[in-house]
């Protein structure tokens, strides 16, 4: 990881400690977590909050096409960066609570892998957060999450309001700090509440 990103990374905390998740990039093992599900078959990918891009890196290994990524980054210096590094990406320097509100909902996602610090966002916030991004993602796609915490950052009663389950698919202890990563998807209905409806 080149020192420059980590001096940018800790300046841009420094202004905003509660918009920026961590003092220090993700780690490469956190980025392959992040990342594993996705393949060439999960088709466009939305990324939130991606800083420098290590996550955005190992879309790329993980065979995504540059012209089928999305990254919403709200930091100047950050999405900057991230244009000159991955010019073939569509760059939108923007709020994600604003993202809803532009072309971006006109599009259909695969998977969306998230930065975002959710642990630090009003609830209400991370509802309409998911909300969006589950009204743009295909109907077996997920929503990808680390966090630093001991469990899930989504509230359950914010995953229940919007039938949505979570699990861990793994964690790291090398990364600063130790992370771990959560699917977000839709919950699946069986036969008979897909055939005669809820109870």
């Amino acid at each position: 990881m080149p020192r420059f990103d980590r001096r940018r990374f800790l300046l841009a905390w420094l202004r905003a400690p509660l918009r920026i998740a961590s003092v220090t990039p993700s780690g490469p093992r956190l980025a392959g977590l992040m990342t594993k599900e996705i393949s060439t078959l999960t088709g466009p990918v939305l990324e939130l909050g991606p800083g420098t891009g290590v996550f955005t890196a190992a879309l790329l290994e993980r065979g995504i096409a540059e012209r089928d990524l999305t990254l919403v980054e709200y930091e100047r210096d950050f999405a900057t960066l991230l244009q000159d590094r991955f010019p073939d990406a569509r760059v939108l320097q923007l709020d994600v609570r604003e993202m809803w509100k532009t072309a971006l909902s006109r599009g259909f996602f695969g998977g969306i892998v998230s930065g975002l610090p959710l642990l630090a966002m009003r609830p209400d916030d991370v509802r309409a957060l998911l909300a969006g991004c589950f009204s743009s993602l295909r109907p077996h796609g997920a929503f990808y999450q680390f966090t630093y915490g001991p469990k899930c950052p989504v509230p359950v009663e914010i995953l229940d309001s919007l039938s949505l389950v979570s699990k861990r698919i793994g964690w790291t202890l090398r990364n600063i700090p130790p992370a771990a990563v959560y699917r977000i998807s839709r919950r699946l209905h069986s036969m008979r509440d897909r055939c005669c409806g809820p109870r």
